[in-house]
């Protein structure tokens, strides 16, 4: 979530934007729902930003991070999918 320094005049702090983002799928349940190789859909989703729908989710045991997509960021792997393989949309 990103912090944005706003000017309120009744509590002059910080401001919080809201995002509309309620829920991720990581890149393994991704794979699995599409049925497709992990490894292969982390090597299409690397060019792919923040505004593509792919976040990065830290925890434990993923210290490194692992790849997670929005609704838009699975549609935009979707997309990539079907340039790669040469499919007309």
């Amino acid at each position: 979530m990103e912090l944005v320094r706003g000017v309120d005049r009744r509590n002059r702090g910080l401001t919080m934007h809201v995002n509309k983002v309620h829920s991720v799928r990581t890149l393994a349940l991704v794979a699995r729902g599409l049925g497709e190789d992990e490894d292969w859909l982390a090597d299409l989703a690397l060019d792919m930003e923040p505004e593509d729908g792919l976040i990065w989710v830290y925890d434990p045991q993923h210290e490194g991070g692992t790849m997670a997509f929005t609704e838009y960021g699975v549609q935009s792997l979707l997309n990539l999918i079907d340039i790669h393989r040469g499919r007309p949309k």
